[in-house]
């Protein structure tokens, strides 16, 4: 069983299951777990382990139009590290920093390989937004570029470790999510790449998506390290792990969101009824980051 299957099965026995954070009364809450082996590439600072494992959890709070809070995380290695360590608890607070949450502390634990498992809560100023509003008619919209992770790879494998850690530390879209949260049909994080996020909201949503690739906002980075641009553009459709917004909105609210938020906004297509899910007129296939 294939981690999709898994969650699946789960959202028949758990009622808040199935969207990017759970809904308790005016809360949200999430948590995620990160892996040395499948998550931290060779090179990777401990500082930029740490921003990255409570970003990923504030990010989902993002995708559900919340404000973060609070985070906290389990940090499991097979050594405590003094300077490993503050390093690691430094870059989780600075990130919680940046989107004005505050990071209050774990656990500790031994583990045979760097393993964090991290946990944030979200206050609810409106409804939720969830990935079963899309409504056909809309357009659907990313924030940021995409590709920005599978570049920090890609300069990981070729030494280049500065630039390399400063791409893996993004910016959770907290502000953005707020500000979209009265106005989104439905929205998701692109932690599982644009492809599989389109997928899953058109399950939860029971449409179709027409998206345009002349319309993705493939980061420069990405342009530099891939082979070419067609290399980019399928990296930057299915890679994943970008932790940007995928959303829908009436198209007449674009223009004036755009103005509000704290990061660039693309239209890459539009909702359609139920059907497929498209690129230039061509199916998409269901491919994007697998845990």
């Amino acid at each position: 069983m294939d981690e999709r299957a898994a969650l699946r099965l789960l959202e028949t026995e758990l009622e808040s299951a199935g969207d990017d954070a759970a809904v308790v009364g005016d809360l949200v809450i999430t948590t995620d777990m990160l892996h040395e082996r499948t998550d931290f590439p060779a090179g990777t600072a401990h500082y930029t382990a740490g921003w990255r494992a409570v970003g990923a959890s504030l990010s989902d709070v993002a995708a559900m139009g919340a404000q973060a809070t609070a985070a906290v995380a389990v940090y499991a290695a097979p050594a405590f590290d003094a300077e490993d360590l503050l390093a690691f608890v430094r870059g989780a607070s600075d990130v919680c920093e940046t989107v004005g949450a505050a990071y209050v502390g774990g656990d500790l634990d031994d583990h045979t390989e760097l393993t964090v498992a991290t946990t944030a809560i979200g206050h609810l100023e409106t409804d939720p937004v969830l990935r079963s509003g899309a409504t056909p008619g809309e357009v659907v919209c990313v924030t940021g570029t995409l590709g920005r992770s599978a570049a920090a790879l890609d300069l990981f494998a070729r030494g280049d470790l500065e630039r390399a850690n400063t791409l893996f530390r993004f910016e959770p879209r907290v502000a953005a999510g707020r500000a979209l949260a009265a106005h989104a049909g439905a929205m998701m994080d692109s932690s599982d790449g644009l492809a599989r996020s389109l997928h899953q909201l058109s399950e939860a949503s029971g449409c179709g998506f027409a998206i345009e690739s002349a319309r993705l906002p493939v980061d420069d980075a990405l342009l530099e390290t891939a082979e070419d641009e067609a290399a980019a553009l399928e990296t930057a459709t299915t890679f994943g792990e970008d932790f940007e917004l995928v959303f829908t909105l009436p198209e007449a609210a674009v223009t004036d969101l755009a103005a509000d938020l704290d990061v660039p906004i693309s239209v890459v297509g539009e909702v359609r009824e139920a059907g497929e899910i498209t690129l230039d007129g061509e199916a998409l296939a269901d491919e994007g980051y697998t845990h």
